[in-house]
C-alpha cells in the first residue's frame, strides 16, 4: 500500500454536498427559529451567524489535519476525515428554550428591540462558552461518562429531541407546502435510507433541493402558493462586522444570568460528547481509528472558537462517517465544507439561502437526521432497553403539548379587556393612546378545573424535559438490569433537582430557584408560595419511589432463583 495519502477523490463531491447542506439547513434554522420570537433576521445574520460559521470552519480544519496525521501514522491512504457540523438538536433547544425566551424577557423590560436582541445574543454566547468548557472537561473523561450511564439513557434523551424537535417541527414547514415538501422528503428518505441511486449519481440532498426548488418557483410563478415567500432583503446581511463586538467581551457580564439556563444547555453539550464517542466508534468500525479524546477535544475547541466570535450554536462530529466513507470521501469534502461554510458566514451569504431557498425543499434533511438519530439509538441499545428509550420520549411529548397550548393562549384573539375595580366600581384600563388595554387569557381563568390541572402538570413535565428523559430512561434501563439501588439513586437525584427547579419547574421561564427564602438570597430567586405544593409533591414522589426501590432490592430474590422460576 502506498504511503501517499489520497486525500481528494471523486467521492468527496457527494460527501461535500451532503455535509454542506446539513450545515446550511442549520444556519437557516437558527434564523427561522429566532424569527418566531420576533428577533430580526438581519440581527441574527450579522451578529450570530458569522461566529457560528467560524466554529464549523475551525472544527472541520482540525479534522482535516487529523485525517492526514492518521494516514501518516497508519500508512492507510484511504482514511476518511471525521465530518463536523452544527448540532441540530441543540439548535432547536438553545433557540427555543434559551435565546428566544431571553429575548422576550429582555423586551418586556425594555421595548427597544435592538437592546433586547443584544442581551439575548450575550446570553447565547455565554451559554455556548460554558458548553465549550464543559465539553473540554469531558474530553479527558469521555469514556467514564459512557460507562456510568446506560446507553438507553444517554441516547434516549437524544431520541426524544430527535423525534419531537428535529423531525416533527420541521415537518410542519415541509407539509405547509405539501407538493414541494412531499417530493423533496421522498427523494431524501428514499435515496439516503433506501440507498436507491439517483440519475447522474446526484446526492439525495442536492436532488431534493433542485426538484423541490423547481416545483416551488413554478408554483410561485402561477400564484399557487398558500403562503407568500420571505420578504427579507438578503443584502442586509452582507459583509457583517457586528459580530466583532463579541471580542469586547460585553457578554462576560451576563454569564451569571446565562448560568440559569445551564439545566437546558448542559444536556445538549453532554449529548454531543456521547455522540462524539459513538462517532469515533463507528469510524473505527469502518477502519479509521481516531482518538476519542482528540475527537471530543476538537469539538470543544470549535465550540469555544464559535463562542468567542459571537456564535450561538455548538458544533459536533456527525454520525455519518461510515456513509461518507462509503461514498468514497476522504478529506477534501471536509476541507471544502470548512471553507464554504466559513466564507459564507463571514460574507453574510446565508441571507440569500434564508430568502430564496424554500424551507420545504431543505428541511427534509432535518427530518432524515431526526429519523437517523432515532434509528441509531435503537440499533446501539440492547433490545431489552427499548422501553427505556420510548419512556424518554414521553416528557418531550408533554413539551410539545404545552408548546401549542402556549401559542393558543398567546394569540391576540384570546384576549380580554383589562378591568380594575376601585371603590366597588369596575372600569376599563386605558393604554398610553387612551385605548382599552388588552391582556391574554391566563390559565387561572379557565373554568374547567380538570383541564387547568392537566395543563399545569404537562408544563411541569415539559420544563427540563431533556434531563427528565435522561434520568427516567437511565433509571428504567438500570431497573431492567436488576440494578435497583442504582435506579433508586437516579430517582433521588431527580427529586433533588426538582426541589430547585432544574426539572419540573412551575415557572414559565423554566428558571431554577430556591424552594424557600433565607437571609442573603434575593426574593427573585425564591419560589412563590402558591407554586410550592406542586414542586414539593413531585419531589416527595421521587424520594418515595427511590425508597421503594431500595426496599425492593433487599426483598427481591436472587437472579438465579428468578431464572429457575421462569
Amino acid at each position: 500500500m502506498s504511503d501517499r495519502y489520497r486525500w481528494a477523490m471523486p467521492g468527496d463531491i457527494n460527501a461535500f454536498f451532503g455535509l454542506l447542506l446539513d450545515n446550511i439547513a442549520g444556519m437557516v434554522l437558527i434564523v427561522s427559529l429566532l424569527d418566531i420570537f420576533g428577533l430580526p433576521a438581519s440581527f441574527s445574520l450579522r451578529y450570530m451567524i458569522p461566529g457560528t460559521a467560524i466554529g464549523v470552519l475551525v472544527g472541520d480544519l482540525c479534522y482535516f489535519y487529523m485525517a492526514f496525521r492518521l494516514a501518516k501514522k497508519t500508512g492507510n491512504n484511504q482514511v476518511t476525515a471525521m465530518p463536523l457540523g452544527l448540532d441540530t438538536p441543540s439548535i432547536f433547544g438553545i433557540m427555543l428554550f434559551v435565546i428566544g425566551p431571553a429575548f422576550l424577557k429582555a423586551k418586556s423590560l425594555d421595548p427597544d428591540i435592538q437592546s433586547a436582541a443584544m442581551h439575548a445574543w450575550y446570553i447565547g454566547i455565554g451559554c455556548l462558552f460554558m458548553s465549550g468548557i464543559f465539553k473540554l472537561l469531558c474530553a479527558s473523561g469521555s469514556n467514564w461518562v459512557r460507562n456510568t450511564l446506560p446507553r438507553a439513557g444517554l441516547l434516549g434523551s437524544l431520541t426524544a429531541v430527535a423525534l419531537v424537535l428535529i423531525s416533527f417541527l420541521p415537518l410542519l414547514d415541509v407539509m405547509a407546502t405539501p407538493i414541494v415538501g412531499m417530493s423533496a422528503l421522498a427523494i431524501v428518505l428514499i435515496s439516503l435510507l433506501g440507498m436507491i441511486p439517483l440519475p447522474l449519481k446526484l446526492p439525495g440532498t442536492v436532488a431534493a433541493l433542485l426538484v423541490g426548488g423547481f416545483i416551488y418557483y413554478v408554483m410561485l410563478g402561477f400564484n399557487l402558493l398558500h403562503s407568500p415567500p420571505q420578504t427579507f432583503n438578503p443584502a442586509l446581511g452582507l459583509v457583517p462586522t457586528e459580530w466583532l463586538q463579541a471580542w469586547t467581551f460585553g457578554w462576560w457580564g451576563t454569564l451569571g444570568e446565562a448560568a440559569v439556563y445551564l439545566p437546558i444547555v448542559l444536556p445538549f453539550a453532554l449529548g454531543t460528547v456521547v455522540g462524539g464517542i459513538d462517532c469515533t466508534e463507528s469510524a473505527a468500525a469502518a477502519g479509521d481509528h481516531y482518538s476519542t479524546g482528540q475527537v471530543i477535544g476538537v469539538e470543544a475547541f470549535a465550540t469555544l472558537a464559535a463562542a468567542l466570535c459571537g456564535g450561538v450554536a455548538q458544533s459536533t462530529p456527525y454520525i455519518g462517517h461510515p456513509a461518507y466513507k462509503a461514498m468514497g470521501g476522504r478529506a477534501a469534502y471536509v476541507l471544502a465544507t470548512a471553507l464554504v461554510i466559513g466564507i459564507g458566514g463571514l460574507l453574510g451569504l446565508y441571507g440569500y439561502f434564508y430568502t430564496y431557498v424554500p424551507k420545504a425543499a431543505v428541511y427534509p434533511i432535518l427530518i432524515f437526521i431526526g429519523l437517523e438519530i432515532t434509528a441509531q439509538s435503537f440499533a446501539a441499545t440492547p433490545k431489552k432497553h427499548y422501553p427505556a428509550i420510548a419512556l424518554a420520549c414521553v416528557p418531550a411529548l408533554a413539551w410539545l403539548s404545552v408548546c401549542f397550548v402556549g401559542q393558543i393562549f398567546g394569540d391576540p384573539a384570546l384576549q380580554n379587556y383589562v378591568v380594575e375595580t376601585r371603590d366597588g366600581v369596575a372600569s376599563l384600563v386605558l393604554d398610553d393612546k387612551q385605548q382599552p388595554k388588552m391582556a391574554p387569557i391566563g390559565l387561572d381563568q379557565l373554568k374547567n378545573g380538570a383541564l387547568h390541572e392537566s395543563i399545569v402538570t404537562a408544563k411541569a413535565l415539559a420544563n427540563g424535559f431533556i434531563i427528565t428523559a435522561l434520568l427516567w430512561s437511565s433509571a428504567l434501563a438500570m431497573a431492567i438490569d436488576r440494578r435497583l439501588n442504582a435506579a433508586a439513586l437516579l430517582f433521588a437525584i431527580a427529586g433533588a433537582l426538582t426541589l430547585f427547579g432544574v426539572i419540573h419547574s412551575p415557572l414559565d421561564t423554566n428558571a431554577v430557584f430556591f424552594p424557600i427564602g433565607f437571609p442573603g438570597i434575593s426574593p427573585d430567586w425564591v419560589l412563590a408560595p402558591e407554586q410550592r405544593p406542586l414542586v414539593f409533591q413531585f419531589t416527595v414522589a421521587y424520594f418515595v419511589t427511590a425508597a421503594l426501590l431500595v426496599v425492593w432490592a433487599r426483598l427481591a430474590p436472587p437472579l438465579d432463583d428468578v431464572a429457575e422460576h421462569a
